[in-house]
């Protein structure tokens, strides 16, 4: 029987990729583990590997087409045995009439809870969760309905009960491509709207215009048009407050020379990023209140802090995480950083490697920008903007002297974090770069 190869869905939120490139052609023999294809998410450009053995009969989606949904045909495998020649896809079948589909009880939905590391593994140890069927994947009255927020507007949208769709991505999670062909039902608009608040308006697009300006055009890369969505979702939908503090650098700037005059036979070097991140880690621990997510109806507040650090790739923005920054020493997080930068930029970073995440660090000092403000990246509670050192008068010991300045800016999501509890942290995160042997210790 022919194997169909289906879209894979490569990260949590993916629900659409571009199929980059095929590393194959039809009548070519393949093994498991054999790379099939490039496939490009939101964030990166993943390789796709073979389960199945067997003959590549039919390539179905060429490379570069562009919104490809999870779960669609995109090639097929002839089995040992089978003529290639002859192997096709199966056909789609033909949809249920709609007056034959049974109408599901209502269901109360509420709020999504927000992913964590944590609710993830337990997902795994725990397995089903009390009240789903394992076999049918249905959910039960009452029970939690894990669902994207795209495929809650589409369901408020066209009236579909969400507790009758069987959910494909983790943990049962009900997705776009879940929605399609689902049957819609006349109270499930009203109890979407009476259950989960109102979502916020869809982004408006851009109208293409015309113009006589010399210019080019060029067709935005899934990245983009995730960084645009995402963070057009963050300005509308989280009530940013921001605080900047000023903090001396020089007796950091000299802890860092002398660390890596030791370091140096390791073939470490530190940056100041390095020690940054090690102490905005610190300080979330500190100031626990600081190192949470909002999420609905609940706050997440997290046991350890995981640092997502901006970097700057050739399609856009990537933030890869710092795994427990809180407890690495700042030589571990160098190497850490400067590897998962080196392959952030080479668009292979694995979707754990930048998915998550507690807090973020976003530095544009050595640009010169002396302060600016940074956009929380959901669902995380805060961002910390880094500004450029300068030279600055500076009161030293009751007298004005020439210092070492940097400007650091908290965003925050106010729903969350009231402002006292920032201002701690930007209190917490300044006494611990203004006195750096703590982050050694």
């Amino acid at each position: 029987m022919p194997i169909e190869l289906k879209m894979p869905a490569l990260s949590p939120t993916m629900e659409e990729g571009t199929l980059a490139k095929w590393l194959v052609k039809e009548g070519d023999t393949v093994q498991s583990g054999d790379l099939l294809a490039e496939i490009e998410t939101d964030k990166a450009t993943m390789e796709f590997e073979a389960i199945d053995e067997g003959t590549i009969a039919q390539i179905l989606v060429p490379e570069g087409t562009d919104n490809v949904k999870v779960g669609t045909v995109i090639a097929v495998i002839a089995g040992e045995g089978e003529d290639a020649s002859t192997a096709k896809a199966a056909p789609a079948p033909a949809p249920a009439a709609a007056a034959s589909a049974p109408t599901p009880e209502p269901v109360r939905a509420e709020p999504v809870e927000a992913p964590s590391s944590s609710s993830a593994t337990a997902a795994k140890k725990d397995g089903p969760s009390p009240g789903r069927d394992p076999g049918s994947g249905q959910m039960e009255k009452g029970e939690r309905i894990k669902a994207s927020p795209l495929a809650r507007r589409i369901a408020a949208e066209k009236g579909i009960d969400l507790s009758a769709v069987k959910g494909s991505g983790p943990g049962g999670r009900i997705v776009k491509a879940d929605l399609e062909g689902a049957p819609a039902t006349a109270a499930a608009p009203a109890q979407a709207a009476a259950a989960t608040p109102a979502p916020a308006a869809a982004p408006q697009q851009a109208a293409p215009f015309e113009t006589d300006i010399p210019h080019t055009a060029d067709k935005l890369s899934n990245m983009r048009k995730t960084i645009a969505r995402r963070l057009t979702e963050a300005k509308q939908t989280i009530p940013h407050i921001y605080l900047t503090v000023d903090i001396q650098l020089d007796r950091l700037l000299k802890l860092r020379g002398e660390l890596n005059a030791a370091l140096e036979p390791q073939g470490i070097k530190l940056s100041v990023n390095d020690l940054l991140i090690k102490a905005l880690a610190k300080a979330l621990m500190q100031v626990p209140k600081c190192n949470v997510s909002f999420a609905g109806d609940q706050l997440i507040s997290y046991s350890r802090a995981d640092i997502s650090v901006a970097v700057s790739v050739p399609a856009g923005l990537i933030t890869p995480i710092i795994v427990g920054a809180d407890e690495k020493s700042v030589s571990k997080i160098s190497t850490e950083m400067k590897e998962l930068a080196g392959r952030a930029k080479e668009g292979k970073l694995q979707p754990h490697e930048y998915q998550g995440g507690t807090a973020s660090i976003s530095n544009m000092g050595m640009f010169g920008i002396s302060q600016f403000d940074a956009v929380i990246n959901p669902p995380q509670g805060m961002i910390m903007a880094i500004g450029a050192g300068e030279k600055r008068p500076w009161i030293v010991d009751d007298a004005l002297a020439i210092a070492t300045v940097m400007s650091a800016t908290g965003s925050f999501d106010h729903r969350a974090i009231d402002g006292a509890d920032g201002a701690q942290l930007m209190q917490a995160f300044k006494q611990i770069v203004e006195n750096p042997l703590g982050l050694v210790a």
